[in-house]
């Protein structure tokens, strides 16, 4: 073959591969297509369309759906549909009282979760034993080992660098001396992907929470801990550092003594755990107790602040505020919207997350997603097969 031809052959080989991938495009997200519609969606010829469906089935990319039956005259179109299960993709959330694992499809479908309770004062070997217990049950309960994964992405507690360690500050112990992607990457031979927790909510919320309509979003992390989340343009901001949204490092913020007007309202009975303060308090001011009022009032105070700075500076379409003291939104709302109708030029619509403690586990997973999509749709597409790691 003279240089020209090869040269002709790979420029044949690529176009064919693009137009491959414009049917897996066409085909992900959409219920069971026919040709005639995969042709209208990604502008290549119906014979075109119909020879690259036909090789992605072969391949395994995507099956065939038969007819039913229907009273339309002459035989109903076949019609093909993106494989969701030849892949899955895990995102773990290890939090300070629990880890939590989620196993998806390239849908984004979840198809198992597993959990553990763990305690704030767990050492690193203690966290990354529990957390390797419940990834082993999550696959096991989906009946499927690591050879199924594509990606994974684990959710941390504080800024997140480029190797994936939270060498900044961390409230889990021992925490900065562990790379989370190593030692799963010593597991799984695919990508592994370590972030920020409260940057993963964000994500979540973006992806599947109250946020879906929105492009620019702030999300507030309201419990034990206070932290932020930024999308901006639709993209997550890390920061060059990792460390974007994390202005309660800032004293003058407040954010760090926030949760302390709860914990100490007087009043609160003896009887209740520090980890359940704040949800006697909230009940509490639910009900006219003027004590838990006026707790409430000073720790939404302390909130406002931090929120207010970013809300001035990022000019959001929403807030959203998740995290444990979300579940009282009810109560933390309202007075919220008025600290920052005094503080900011323009408010956002608050919301309050609806996503419990799943935010974390889902914005990981939405973020291995996006790994997997990037390889695939970057590199090119073959044979369904964990995309290795570089």
């Amino acid at each position: 073959m003279t240089e020209t031809a090869a040269g002709t052959g790979t420029q044949l080989n690529r176009l064919r591969e693009l137009n491959s991938l414009s049917i897996v495009r066409a085909l992900r997200g959409n219920p069971p297509s026919t040709v005639t519609e995969l042709s209208a969606r990604t502008g290549l010829s119906r014979p075109s369309a119909d020879v690259m469906v036909k090789a992605l089935v072969g391949d395994g990319w995507a099956t065939v759906v038969e007819p039913t039956g229907s009273s339309v005259v002459g035989r109903p179109a076949r019609r093909y549909q993106f494989r969701a299960d030849a892949g899955h993709v895990l995102g773990v959330d290890v939090g300070g009282h629990k880890i939590l694992a989620m196993l998806a499809d390239l849908d984004g479908t979840v198809v198992h979760s597993a959990r553990i309770a763990v305690t704030p004062e767990a050492d690193p070997a203690a966290r990354l034993a529990a957390m390797d217990a419940v990834i082993n049950d999550c696959l096991a309960g989906a009946g499927m080992t690591g050879e199924d994964l594509w990606a994974v992405t684990v959710g941390v507690t504080g800024p997140v660098d480029a190797t994936g360690r939270t060498t900044l500050f961390t409230p889990l112990p021992g925490w900065t001396g562990v790379n989370p992607a190593e030692h799963l990457g010593a597991r799984f031979p695919v990508p592994v992907l370590v972030e920020n927790d409260c940057k993963l909510a964000a994500v979540a919320e973006r992806w599947k929470g109250v946020a879906q309509d929105a492009d620019d979003i702030v999300y507030l992390l309201a419990g034990m801990r206070t932290g932020a989340g930024l999308i901006l343009d639709g993209a997550l901001r890390r920061g060059y550092g990792g460390a974007a949204g994390e202005i309660g490092a800032l004293r003058q913020v407040r954010w760090l003594g926030a949760p302390a007007h709860l914990q100490n309202c007087p009043g609160l009975p003896d009887t209740v755990a520090a980890d359940d303060a704040a949800g006697w308090v909230f009940s509490a001011a639910r009900a006219g107790d003027k004590a838990a009022r006026t707790a409430v009032r000073r720790y939404v105070r302390d909130l406002a602040v931090g929120a207010a700075a970013l809300v001035l500076t990022l000019d959001p379409q929403t807030v959203v505020v998740g995290g444990g003291y979300s579940r009282s939104a009810d109560v933390l709302l309202d007075p919220l919207e008025r600290e920052l109708r005094r503080l900011c030029l323009r408010v956002p619509e608050i919301r309050a997350s609806t996503l419990g403690d799943e935010g974390v586990a889902l914005g990981a997973l939405r973020l291995a997603l996006d790994e997997v999509d990037h390889r695939l749709f970057g590199t090119g597409l073959s044979a369904p097969a964990p995309p290795l790691r570089d």
